[in-house]
Formats: structure tokens, sequence, C-alpha cells
């Protein structure tokens, strides 16, 4: 039933709507973020924001990534900060809703939202995963500074022990992001846990193909030989494809288990 899902539910076409979405909207979800630094009272953390994100994204795109991320720091914003911080959460609301929209193509989906109220949902998805990266990068930071620097000091070995832990809360926040998008992006998402086997498939095959993307990139592409500097552009618009399939992937997972959990109700 599961690979029936697969087939029967056009999931190329499905991924390259998400991926298309996910680009236009990373960028005001960026500007959303941004509009919260101001109300965190942690010294630099445009920058340690900055480097997280960097973990999320391919080696040869990070430059690409940062010169947008420091563009939109950097840029004066006229007007009242409300108004942009508003338009902000409207622009990644619809990315998110873009996803939710293909999540409800699925072949083992039966039951859609009306518009308003998906709308609904993905402003307050969008605002989670918003505050999600910010705890993330806090905790992050505080880890770093009381406990992986002592755990240096302390234990005498080559382990990184910081990289460790950025590498840690990345696998974390991952697997909460998946796990939010799956949970509040169908009405039959609310009846598997939110800790869901799709999520953990999800989040394991993220960080299978983000280490199997750096190599091929830094082994076999010729992106950026080909095109220069828009290479890295390419570079992570194929990245993010491949992880719209990924995504994917684990909801229909989620999807088939609901699906067979239901019959197996009707059936008793």
């Amino acid at each position: 039933m599961y690979v029936l899902g697969i087939v029967k539910g056009a999931l190329s076409a499905r991924a390259g709507s998400i991926s298309f979405s996910f680009f236009m909207a990373i960028f005001p979800f960026l500007l959303f973020i941004l509009n919260l630094l101001p109300f965190i009272p942690i010294e630099n953390l445009e920058v340690i924001l900055l480097n997280f994100i960097e973990i999320l994204v391919p080696e040869n795109s990070q430059n690409f990534f940062a010169s947008i991320f420091l563009d939109i720091q950097n840029k004066p914003r006229g007007g009242l900060l409300s108004s942009v911080f508003l338009l902000s959460i409207f622009l990644t609301a619809n990315g998110v809703s873009a996803i939710f929209a293909s999540f409800e193509e699925s072949y083992h989906i039966d039951l859609s939202r009306n518009f308003l109220k998906q709308y609904f949902y993905s402003i307050c998805v969008a605002v989670m995963l918003a505050i999600t990266l910010l705890l993330a990068v806090i905790v992050s930071v505080f880890f770093e500074i009381y406990i992986f620097k002592n755990l240096e000091e302390l234990i005498q070995s080559t382990v990184n022990w910081i990289r460790l832990g950025q590498s840690f809360f990345y696998v974390v926040i991952t697997y909460i992001s998946v796990a939010i998008l799956y949970y509040f992006g169908t009405i039959e998402g609310k009846k598997s846990s939110f800790f869901s086997p799709g999520a953990l498939m999800t989040t394991l095959l993220i960080i299978f193909t983000t280490w199997a993307f750096g190599i091929y990139i830094e082994n076999f592409s010729t992106y950026n030989q080909l095109y220069g500097s828009i290479g890295a552009l390419l570079i992570f618009m194929l990245y993010i494809w491949i992880n719209s399939i990924v995504l994917l992937l684990g909801f229909e997972l989620n999807a088939t288990l609901n699906r067979l959990k239901n019959e197996e109700d009707k059936s008793n």
C-alpha cells in the first residue's frame, strides 16, 4: 500500500511544487526571523544564526546563501516594523500552505480543509517553525558556552565537541520541524502521534541525502564550472527538490499507517 501511494501520488510533481514554494518562502522566513532577533538579548545572535543555518545547506551554496542573508539583515526596512513583520508572515505562510496542499494530494488522504482554515494553520505553523529555529539556536549557544567548551577542556581528545553539538541540534530541529509539518499538515495528521515513524524516517533520509549530496557536489558536479556563480543557486534548488521528495516519502508512510489503522478499526 505504501508503494501504491508513491506510484499513484504523483510524487515528482508534488515535490516540484513543494520545492518551488519552499524556495519562494525561505527568504521571507529569514526576514520574519530577523525581525524577531531584536527582542532576544543575545550578543551577535545574527552571526550565530547564520552559522547554524549554514549547516543546513550544501557547502557550495553557503556563500550564496550567506550573501542574501546579510543583504536582508543590513538592508534598511522603512515604514513600521509591524507591517514588515506581518508581510513576512504572510509570504512564509504561502509557502507552508503550498506544502500542506501537496500533502492533501496524497493517494491516501480523503479529507481536506477549506482555504481559510488551511491558511490559518499555515500561519500558525510558520510561527511555530520560526520559534523552533530560534529556540534551537539559543539552546545550542548555551550548550556551546557552558557545556561543550568545558568538555573540550576536561576531555583531552580529538573530538570537536562544539561541532558535534551543532550537528546534534541540526538533527533535533530537523526532526521537530518535520513532525510539526506532518502533524498539522492534514486533518488525518493529528490521528498519528506527534513523534511519528514518518518524521523519523524523513529525518534520517535528510541526514543521508545531505551527506551524499555534499560528496556528489564536491567530487562530481560541474555546476560551478558550467554556470559560474548561478551554479550555487542551481545546487541549492536541486538540494531542496531532493529533500522535498524525502519529505513526501515520510508523509506517505504516515498516511499509509493511518489508512491501515482505520481499515483495521472498521473491520473490528
